[in-house]
């Protein structure tokens, strides 16, 4: 009757609702999950338990085809307790939303390497104060960084990300020496470059910034590796500032050609392009005697005809963690592959 008029959302179902943390730590919902996780949904897991917070449109990026699949699946694995999220602030507009590793999804996870889920070192309340971090625009910028690789992989068969490894995982490895943002290996069909990342935000000296070669140099002497650093700057005059004082700094090295440097500006990738990423011909070495001159710009797979003599990577290693380290807590997951798997048809994965 018109005086009780319907209201059109009594007449919709009810929304499915998120699992209580009782619930999606009990056997039934890990035997749900194990009918309807995918092989791209674990490895989602383990990139969050590597690199600790993604952003939808990363996750977008690395995985998916679509907006408008990634947000369909991303809303099933949060309502399963597999992953949370949140939403920074911002003054203005609205920043995307950022994902870590669930409950559920640490379980998953431990699961599939025979372990507990503290063997792991995994504490949700840890995996969300990375939200009230300061360096949480910097960690997510390094991921940016790589996520866009990981796309312009999607793109093209010729060249691929084939290592991709998390600050804490250099820290692990290199952190009595220096401690790198984030570690690449990228291949094509007739070369491969490795190297150390630094991710520049602007908010350093650019003296800080000049000085890290200083640790770079000693890894060199200690393991006889001459490991390119990249250098990623917000803008082209930041970066030229920085060149100025990584020059400085370069200059001094008791043996130059074991750093090879190369800097590149955000402001200089191409935006019309799909996927903009630092695979572009973005990179400019350094070269001690003209640092502040003009040069040309190299692909990633061109840099090491910028150091002629530069011997190629050797093959990685499978081992995280060095003997005397093995036995210690929490348990050291592999890296995970920087490339996600093949999607299969599935009716329950969107």
């Amino acid at each position: 009757m018109i005086t009780t008029t319907t209201r059109q959302h009594t007449l919709r179902g009810h929304l499915p609702g998120r699992r209580s943390p009782r619930a999606a730590g009990s056997v039934e919902h890990q035997a749900m999950l194990a009918a309807r996780l995918t092989a791209r949904d674990r490895w989602i897991l383990a990139l969050l338990h590597e690199h600790r917070v993604l952003t939808s449109s990363q996750i977008q990026d690395a995985a998916f085809p679509s907006g408008r699949s990634a947000r369909q699946r991303l809303r099933d694995l949060y309502l399963w307790r597999v992953v949370s999220r949140f939403q920074p602030f911002r003054q203005r507009g609205s920043a995307p939303m950022h994902y870590v590793l669930g409950p559920a999804g640490a379980a998953v996870l431990a699961a599939e390497h025979g372990l507990e889920v503290k063997e792991l070192g995994y504490r949700h309340d840890r995996a969300m104060a990375i939200a009230h971090n300061q360096r949480l625009a910097h960690t997510v910028g390094v991921n940016d960084f790589f996520t866009a690789l990981i796309a312009h992989t999607r793109t093209t068969r010729s060249e691929a990300l084939v290592a991709w490894w998390s600050e804490a995982r250099c820290a692990r490895h290199f952190g009595d020496l220096v401690i790198p943002d984030g570690y690449g290996r990228w291949r094509t069909t007739t070369r491969e470059i490795e190297w150390f990342l630094e991710f520049d935000t602007g908010t350093e000296s650019l003296t800080k910034v000049g000085r890290k070669l200083i640790g770079y140099a000693r890894l060199a002497d200690a393991t006889g590796i001459a490991t390119p650093v990249l250098i990623w700057l917000p803008t082209t005059r930041r970066e030229a500032g920085a060149r100025t004082a990584l020059a400085r700094v370069h200059a001094d090295l008791d043996n130059r050609r074991a750093v090879p440097v190369a800097t590149a500006a955000a402001d200089q990738l191409n935006p019309r392009t799909a996927h903009p990423s630092p695979a572009e011909a973005v990179w400019l070495p350094l070269i001690t005697a003209r640092a502040d001159r003009a040069g040309p710009r190299y692909r990633l797979t061109e840099l090491p005809d910028a150091w002629p003599g530069l011997p190629p990577p050797a093959d990685p290693t499978t081992a995280d963690e060095d003997a005397d380290t093995a036995a210690a807590a929490p348990y050291r997951l592999p890296p995970p592959s920087p490339v996600p798997p093949r999607a299969t048809p599935n009716r329950l994965a969107r």
